[in-house]
């Protein structure tokens, strides 16, 4: 049956799911939702995104790998990332978050051990039966091109969500970029930018249960007339 929600409820309803189903989404309608993300816009239709998806033995085959190199140490990030950079009311934002999901779990800050194993649950796409990974040529200043895919992302997330499906964009899946290159198969030259799991939500799961206010309109946006 075809998509047939209507886009603002679409784009007010979609949020980030961090607990799935392990049922897997049939294939005819994962292919649905590549074929919506086909159509993103991108600086001069260069489409500079290339996607790799995971499921079944893959997809457990590319945990576990993460799970060691991370066990490990390795950490393998194509770009640099850190919250230490954060400041304002960018830090502020980035705290409420992880407060609220850590809250939602009933983890508290003491908990030390507890906090590194819900962080360990990117790495098993939080029980999602599909990743959708995210990669891009080196071009320009790459910030223009990450652009296009964060696009892509947006357009693969906003799908989802019309297919029943639920989604969850982790960048902390970027930080093991060479494992993911290693298991797949994946030229080196093309970088990783992040992923995306994706399922089923079970939305009985604490994590489901939880949800950010976003920033209102006027502290982000400036009309000039």
């Amino acid at each position: 049956m075809p998509p047939t929600h209507v886009f603002h409820d679409v784009i007010r309803n979609r949020r980030s799911i961090r607990s799935f189903l392990p049922n897997p989404v049939p294939e005819e309608i994962i292919c649905s939702v590549a074929k919506d993300a086909r159509h993103t816009p991108s600086n001069s239709n260069i489409q500079p995104w290339v996607i790799h998806i995971v499921s079944g033995a893959t997809r457990d085959a590319l945990s576990k790998a993460m799970l060691e190199d991370d066990e490990a140490g390795r950490h393998s990030p194509d770009f640099p990332w850190g919250y230490d950079e954060l400041f304002g009311v960018y830090k502020k934002r980035q705290k409420s978050q992880g407060a609220a999901y850590f809250q939602a779990l009933g983890i508290t800050r003491e908990a030390v051990e507890e906090r590194k194993t819900v962080v360990r649950r990117n790495l098993a796409f939080f029980g999602a039966p599909h990743a959708c990974l995210l990669f891009m040529p080196t071009l320009y200043d790459n910030v223009r091109v990450a652009g296009d895919v964060g696009m892509y992302a947006q357009t693969f997330l906003l799908s989802l969500a019309d297919h029943g499906l639920s989604g969850v964009p982790q960048t902390y899946l970027g930080f093991y970029a060479d494992t993911v290159r290693k298991v797949l198969g994946i030229d080196p030259s093309l970088k990783m930018l992040f992923g995306i799991s994706f399922g089923y939500p079970d939305l009985n799961s604490p994590a489901s249960r939880y949800r950010m206010e976003k920033a209102p309109m006027d502290e982000t946006v400036t009309f000039h007339r």
